[in-house]
């Protein structure tokens, strides 16, 4: 990963000049370069990479508002490494650091002032204007994961917005507000982004509140209700990999308190490296 950095610097004319920073499973690289710039490259598998990315980072640039703070992209540059494809995005550097660096749920109150509250609200209403690239979170996927993890049947999503489909405490940043990471955005349920905000909360639960006190106008209805139960399945189904072993117990809790039906025990397994 290092080499593909060195090697997208290169081709892209620039040059890494900080500290590296590694993401989800050494699976994306990044380094701040000269210019004011940040270059990204992400591993995927070749047979599992699409040859035409139609989605991710490039089409938000086309068709997401500027009213949606994120970082905007400069240039990419992919490339194929026989049984990997490498992907590098040179965008905006972003000063402020992120809320939580380590994972993706919130383990302290980062005391994030109103002004943040309602950037995030108008981030995301713009956000939903813009045409998707894809549908996120297929009915097929809710049709096999709620009775495996949530013990009762899926209702049918009928309701979609466009949103980031990845919105969780690692890819927000502190005041100014900047949304990160947009590989996987699209058309997804209704209520899913605060939703997945709101689960990733619960082990703080002064921000949890926070979180529903600023979107009870989509949580609090029957389509929202959906889409928290989707984010809620999909932490579940993350803790049967072995992943958020502490914010576990609350997953199901909340789970039981919607459904009315105790989640299956789950034996988590360990996360793959």
């Amino acid at each position: 990963m290092e080499n593909a950095l060195a090697h997208a610097a290169a081709r892209l004319s620039t040059r890494t000049t900080g500290a590296l920073a590694w993401g989800w499973q050494g699976r994306t690289i990044g380094s701040r370069t000269e210019g004011g710039h940040w270059l990204r490259v992400h591993c995927g598998e070749a047979a599992k990479t699409p040859v035409v990315r139609k989605e991710g980072i490039a089409l938000a640039e086309e068709r997401v508002s500027d009213k949606v703070p994120r970082p905007h992209l400069h240039d990419l540059y992919r490339w194929d490494g026989g049984e990997y494809v490498f992907e590098a995005e040179l965008t905006d550097y972003v000063a402020q650091p992120v809320i939580s660096p380590e994972a993706p749920d919130l383990t302290k109150d980062p005391g994030l002032p109103d002004s943040w509250w309602a950037t995030l609200r108008e981030s995301l209403d713009a956000l939903s204007t813009a045409e998707p690239p894809r549908e996120t979170i297929r009915q097929t996927w809710a049709d096999r994961a709620f009775p495996e993890f949530l013990g009762i049947a899926a209702p049918a999503i009928t309701h979609r917005v466009t949103g980031h489909a990845d919105l969780q405490w690692a890819n927000l940043t502190h005041e100014p507000l900047v949304i990160l990471d947009w590989e996987r955005w699209g058309a997804v349920p209704f209520g899913y982004d605060p939703a997945m905000l709101y689960v990733n909360s619960l082990r703080v639960p002064a921000v949890a509140d926070r979180v529903r006190t600023e979107f009870a106008h989509v949580l609090d209805t029957p389509a929202g209700r959906i889409g928290e139960l989707i984010a809620l399945a999909e932490m579940l189904q993350a803790v049967g990999r072995g992943w958020y072993v502490e914010l576990a117990p609350l997953l199901s809790r909340r789970a039981e308190e919607l459904t009315g039906a105790r989640p299956p025990a789950m034996t988590p397994t360990e996360p793959s490296a």
